[in-house]
């Protein structure tokens, strides 16, 4: 069983990562690979392929990044189910690593804020963009709380909406909550034309312009699956203060299929207080 009341069991062990409690904690480790500084980071773009294609990015950037003991994740709807904008509300996910616990009083907050139709499970039913990201939580930060968002939506004003939401509560909470966007870049294309649509989507993101983050993906037709997470994300950081926006790894499914041909791309983005 998927799901148990209100607790996420892991639905993509050995799949998208290994399922062996042991050989993932390893593998995360190992991937938790620090090249840059460390810093209090509030805001990170991670991938979210199988480890073996985008866990080398996904690790350089929690590695160098120091989050809040709170964290929001949103993440895209690959799969149509669910509302809109879901956000799982209360109790646990499950890893092969073990639980991890909602934030029942920041999801409390957003629901407050979005309306009681946002608390839903459906969204997170299959879907695996927040999924994989959790054992690299529970592997690197000592103690973390979360909040998941499945964001379905592309329509501007409501991803606007959900940032807004986003920005209040976490001035409600001190600024003491980071935000995690889970989104691979564009796909399948050659490696050259995925960079140049990826360095316009990038070039917008290190502006936290959400505005033209939206246009340009549409200009474009750049295939990134987690560009309306990201709209919403940037649009509340925006609100939130100055901020030092950091390319931290960019690489490409092609590195380990050694083809050129039809990559997907994965960029890891932190950002910081100037």
């Amino acid at each position: 069983m998927a799901f148990s009341g209100w607790t996420r069991n892991s639905v993509f062990a050995d799949l998208f990562y290994p399922g062996n409690p042991l050989q993932l904690k390893t593998t995360v480790e190992r991937l938790l690979v620090r090249e840059k500084e460390i810093k209090d980071t509030s805001f990170l773009l991670v991938p979210h392929a199988g480890y073996i294609y985008s866990g080398s990015v996904a690790g350089k950037t929690f590695a160098c990044s120091d989050i809040s003991q709170r964290v929001i994740v949103l993440g895209p709807n690959h799969t149509g189910f669910g509302r809109p904008i879901s956000i799982w509300t209360k109790g646990f996910w499950k890893t092969p690593l073990g639980l991890l616990n909602i934030d029942e009083e920041i999801s409390e907050e957003l629901i407050n804020i979005l309306g009681k139709e946002c608390e839903d499970k459906e969204g997170h039913l299959k879907e695996h963009s927040i999924e994989v990201e959790i054992p690299f939580l529970q592997v690197r930060y000592e103690k973390v709380d979360f909040v998941p968002i499945c964001v379905g939506t592309e329509n501007y004003v409501e991803l606007i909406e959900l940032g807004n939401a986003i920005s209040e509560v976490v001035k409600k909470f001190e600024n003491n909550v980071s935000i995690i966007v889970s989104s691979d870049m564009n796909h399948y294309e050659r490696a050259e034309i995925n960079r140049v649509k990826d360095e316009a989507a990038l070039k917008a993101i290190e502006k936290l312009d959400s505005k033209e983050l939206y246009e340009v993906v549409a200009e474009k037709n750049i295939s990134m699956c987690g560009y309306a997470p990201c709209v919403a994300s940037i649009s509340a950081l925006s609100k939130l203060g100055k901020w030092k926006v950091e390319l931290v790894d960019y690489s490409h499914s092609g590195v380990f299929t050694n083809s050129d041909e039809e990559v997907v791309s994965y960029a890891g983005v932190r950002c910081f207080k100037e």
